[in-house]
């Protein structure tokens, strides 16, 4: 029952479920009738033999942690949904291109989270002549799909921060808040719905505004207990959550690196654990 809900349905109610069930229960009757069998048995292996394949390809994290690509949070009319936000760094003039069928508000909450990366270039570790030699192209895949709402602004950011800083993202977080300019995260709806996406993409840290803990009344306990809320009211704490340190280059091949003196690696140890 579970594999039917999960791969054959997307809604809020239970009429497709009982489509789906009663299609069962018309070709194993038909079966029977033509003497194929006396009884039949459903089970995961053959459940594709009565309802053909699947409709639904479950949620699922990205593989690896990435450079440009968030994982955030959405709601739909049939529940939450689990959604990735690309960004690419390319050749350019400054500009902000933004693809994937993007409403008005969340175009305004790109420019937003835009608008709070290109002010704090420093404090992001990001060349501030990369607003005007590079163009910054976002991209939220299924185009075909139309997206709105200001909630996917901390994950916007967190995917232009991390393309233009050159950091990668961690691949088991998900995170929804709307941005301000001063980078204050802001409180959003559906939370139950979004975070049960979450768990269904078996994400393990979840990043919500700290006005939403209050929401977290309605979200059951049992399932979340291996998963890590994590609740923010500026979009800083998100980048410190959800960034990884960027990569340090790597030697030349053939290089042998420096020898470093044993009171200088001391001295560096000690500081690394301060």
């Amino acid at each position: 029952m579970t594999a039917i809900i999960q791969q054959y349905t997307q809604e809020a109610g239970l009429r497709q479920l009982e489509r789906e069930i009663g299609t069962i229960c018309r070709k194993v009757a038909r079966r029977i009738a033509e003497g194929h069998a006396a009884s039949a048995r459903v089970t995961l292996k053959n459940l594709h033999e009565f309802l053909r394949a699947p409709k639904i390809m479950p949620d699922e994290i990205l593989k690896k942690d990435q450079i440009g690509v968030a994982t955030g949070l959405a709601w739909t009319a049939v529940g939450g949904d689990v959604l990735f936000i690309e960004a690419l760094r390319m050749k350019g003039k400054g500009n902000l291109v933004l693809t994937g069928q993007l409403g008005e508000v969340m175009r305004e909450s790109a420019q937003a989270a835009y608008s709070y990366a290109k002010s704090r270039a420093k404090e992001l570790e990001i060349n501030e002549d990369d607003f005007i030699n590079y163009d910054l192209h976002i991209h939220i895949p299924e185009g075909a799909i139309p997206k709105d709402g200001p909630s996917a602004g901390i994950t916007l950011a967190t995917a232009m921060v991390s393309a233009l800083s050159q950091r990668a993202i961690r691949k088991d977080v998900a995170m929804t808040g709307e941005i301000t300019l001063r980078g204050n995260v802001l409180p959003v709806g559906g939370v139950k719905e979004k975070v049960l996406a979450a768990r269904r993409a078996r994400v393990n840290t979840i990043i919500l505004p700290q006005q939403n803990r209050r929401d977290m009344d309605e979200v059951p306990k049992e399932p979340f207990k291996d998963i890590q809320f994590v609740f923010v009211d500026n979009v800083r704490q998100v980048f410190r959550e959800a960034l990884k340190e960027k990569a340090a280059p790597q030697a030349p091949s053939g290089t042998r690196p420096a020898r470093v003196p044993q009171a200088a690696s001391g001295r560096s140890g000690k500081e690394a654990v301060l």
